[in-house]
């Protein structure tokens, strides 16, 4: 069911675990030199070169590389590894430092862009805390998806010509008509991968495809072909339709969690919003 989407939570990456650790993230900052650097209240997991890499550090790379699993499955020898791997990466830190790469204009926007990705999803999971969806908030963006979706699903098969082949496809319509079997043309002119199957395409709902061919589709009886080439982005199509049927929406406790997330990104998307009318944003390009 194309209409429930998963909410595109931002997550952060090993990439985006290594930035922390190596720069802080802080806007214009760079990484933290070992004549500067503080020793933290704890103590640290391990100290390179005078930098000390904090037992917060360390808890996090672990969280960020278990993606939500607990930290207990991990035995002494992994613990051991992650710690390794930290201490790798503020080895070629250092280095990188001492290349001038934290001067890099490509290095330095990816540290902000990481930096505001970590805050946006921070402040995010701040403002969703306890706003969980309600059960009736869960049936109305499922009775609204149910009824904004596709209720027919369809068998075509096609021809792709060329975009600069369009004479090329008026006479194969011609030679359609005139009894040339579909599947054999598709096969024999066809420049789509479906050509080995004359054309054959299978099942699919209207929203799959893209807005002039599900259009022609949608025009065409059971049986029929368009009776002019149909042309999109990838050129010129000349569309059978199969067969046509009806389909089901999934059962709601199928759908439920992807339903919920969707109601929580709605919510912070109106959060967003929010924040938009009060922002004074310059938009340059």
């Amino acid at each position: 069911m194309t209409q429930f989407l998963c909410a595109s939570w931002t997550r952060v990456s090993i990439a985006a675990a290594a930035a922390v650790v190596l720069t802080g993230c802080g806007k214009g900052q760079t990484a933290v030199t070992p004549a500067s650097a503080p020793m933290p209240v704890t103590p640290p997991v391990a100290v390179v070169d005078g930098t000390p890499i904090s037992h917060a550090s360390y808890d996090f790379y672990i969280k960020s590389l278990l993606q939500g699993k607990p930290a207990t499955e991990l035995t002494p020898e992994q613990k051991a590894q992650v710690l390794d791997e930290l201490v790798s990466m503020q080895l070629i830190g250092h280095q990188a430092q001492k290349d001038g790469l934290d001067k890099d204009a490509d290095v330095i926007a990816k540290m902000d862009v990481t930096r505001m990705r970590l805050l946006a999803d921070a402040e995010s999971q701040k403002y969703l805390k306890g706003k969980e969806a309600t059960d009736a908030e869960l049936h109305a963006e499922y009775d609204s998806a149910v009824a904004a979706m596709d209720k027919t699903e369809y068998h075509a098969r096609h021809i792709l010509l060329a975009a600069k082949d369009k004479d090329l496809a008026d006479q194969l319509i011609k030679r359609i008509k005139g009894g040339a079997k579909f599947d054999e043309i598709a096969k024999a002119n066809s420049i789509d991968g479906s050509k080995t199957n004359g054309g054959d395409l299978g099942w699919f709902k209207p929203a799959g495809m893209v807005k002039p061919f599900s259009d022609a589709v949608k025009l065409l009886k059971k049986g029929e072909m368009t009776s002019a080439p149909v042309q999109t982005q990838f050129g010129w199509h000349i569309i059978k339709l199969d067969d046509m049927r009806d389909v089901a929406p999934p059962p709601f406790d199928q759908v439920k969690e992807q339903v919920g997330n969707r109601v929580m990104q709605k919510k912070l998307q109106t959060y967003v919003d929010e924040l938009k009318k009060t922002a004074k944003i310059e938009k340059k390009i």
